[in-house]
């Protein structure tokens, strides 16, 4: 009924939708009280000065929450995450909001909207970015954080999180909206969901650990270490060594570090990256064909290293003929040349999506010489960093000329030892794909239960355990 509306004082006709009656009509059916009346409490960042450049990548600094962080409703500390020193935080406490483990983010704006995460125990607290609201959990009343968590990321969560995003310029969610929101007066359930998100984040830690273990044994058997690359931003170069042989003149390129990188290159068996892979171009359409039916297009903002976060974009299957031709396949290593540059990802299987002409393509012209998992390593790791910082030094948006890209040097190990390392990566990849499994056994037995009852939901999601965990 409309009068039962007229609280969220909207006239936009896409909040009066019949999907979106359907959707809270089947929440009331079920009986449900609004969040506030759970004792939820929300906080978020304000607007702060800018901090970019007191970025850095040392983990024992402070890790800062950006939208990118969320991935299928976990949040992964990434080589992409940043971090902060705590004096940044200190000086900026009234504006730079802290997140603690067991608070739940979400994405508040933009294409993003309303992807949701909890954070872990990683580490003792995070700050967060503007783009993200906190849903603090402490004082919870009768409510478990891990099945609001769970509903937030359901379909039924989704859907509300959208209708209740302000259609004023881009979507965005208010803090006020999200009180509102009203979750499912579930009892038994709450406690099958939580036992279910910490098993997923128990094989989440695994996966990491694995991966984390293979780039170390990578590293030392190319016996690279950071701590031998030099610090000094002073080199000295004649012509002859600088601009003759490279075209470029700006000071960053010619660091120290690099030259201390290719030295030690020169002492191992290398090839070059164009002379590995064929290389293939997606598309990029362009936002006139942004929309929310058709193919799902992933950008490099949807991709990381450890994986492909669901698309917030589709396109038309008519943008080009024969789309199906540029649905990657499995092997695939998709690795980023614009924006945040340098980040590979090979794809596990075939899917049906479409990348932006901002992701490459790369396909292993000979799996007996190189494995694609062991390369998609390299690619990821500092000694591919360094190069991609070098030659995109001196831009303001980052641009990698797919050209200096094919010019990147690998370093190939002996087959025996390319095996032992990708090993590591696949079982890492495979310990990732049951936590992310697990958490959409999660997520689907919350539906279930709107949809039929508790019990149902309860017997579905045993048995779905039982069978991921086989």
């Amino acid at each position: 009924m409309l009068s039962e509306q007229v609280s969220y004082a909207r006239l936009d006709a896409e909040f009066y939708s019949k999907r979106n009656f359907i959707l809270q009509d089947r929440l009331n059916a079920v009986g449900t009280y609004p969040m506030r009346a759970y004792g939820a409490v929300l906080d978020c960042s304000a607007f702060y000065p800018s901090i970019t450049g007191y970025y850095s990548h040392d983990r024992q600094q402070i890790p800062f929450l950006r939208v990118n962080e969320i991935c299928n409703g976990l949040i992964y500390i990434t080589k992409d995450t940043v971090f902060l020193p705590e004096k940044i935080l200190k000086e900026n406490r009234k504006t730079i909001a802290l997140a603690y483990p067991g608070d739940i983010i979400i994405a508040k704006g933009g294409n993003s909207l309303a992807k949701v995460g909890l954070i872990t125990d990683e580490f003792p607290y995070y700050a967060t970015c503007r783009d993200v609201i906190i849903l603090r959990t402490d004082n919870l009343n009768g409510l478990n954080k891990y099945f609001l968590w769970a509903f937030l990321h359901s379909s039924y969560g989704q859907g509300i999180l959208w209708r209740l995003a302000s259609q004023t310029g881009q979507p965005h969610l208010t803090l006020p909206s999200i009180l509102e929101i009203k979750i499912p007066d579930f009892i038994t359930i709450q406690s099958f969901v939580a036992d279910v998100y910490k098993e997923s984040i128990a094989k989440k830690y695994q996966s990491e650990q694995l991966y984390l273990s293979a780039q170390k044994k990578l590293l030392d058997k190319l016996h690279f270490e950071t701590s031998t690359v030099s610090a000094s931003g002073i080199s000295e170069k004649r012509l002859s060594e600088s601009f003759d042989t490279s075209g470029r003149l700006d000071a960053e390129y010619y660091q120290p570090k690099y030259d201390d990188l290719f030295a030690m290159l020169d002492k191992l068996p290398t090839e070059r990256l164009g002379n590995i892979v064929d290389t293939m171009k997606s598309i990029e359409p362009g936002s006139k064909y942004y929309g929310d039916e058709g193919v799902p297009f992933i950008r490099v903002s949807d991709v990381s290293a450890m994986g492909i976060n669901t698309p917030s974009i589709k396109i038309p299957k008519t943008t080009v003929p024969s789309i199906e031709n540029l649905y990657p396949k499995k092997d695939t290593i998709l690795f980023s040349k614009d924006g945040s540059v340098g980040i590979a990802y090979k794809l596990e299987e075939d899917i049906e999506a479409v990348t932006s002409g901002a992701l490459l393509h790369f396909r292993v012209r000979n799996s007996n010489k190189i494995l694609p998992d062991y390369l998609t390593l390299i690619l990821n790791s500092e000694i591919v960093q360094l190069q991609a910082e070098r030659d995109t030094s001196g831009a303001i948006i980052q641009h990698w000329k797919p050209s200096d890209i094919a010019n990147v040097i690998i370093p190939i190990l002996p087959y025996e030892e390319q095996c032992e390392i990708s090993e590591k990566v696949q079982k890492s990849f495979a310990l990732r794909r049951d936590a992310e499994k697990l958490i959409s056994v999660a997520v689907k037995a919350v539906e279930i239960a709107i949809e039929t009852d508790e019990p149902a939901a309860i017997d579905w999601l045993k048995k779905q355990v039982d069978e991921a965990l086989a």
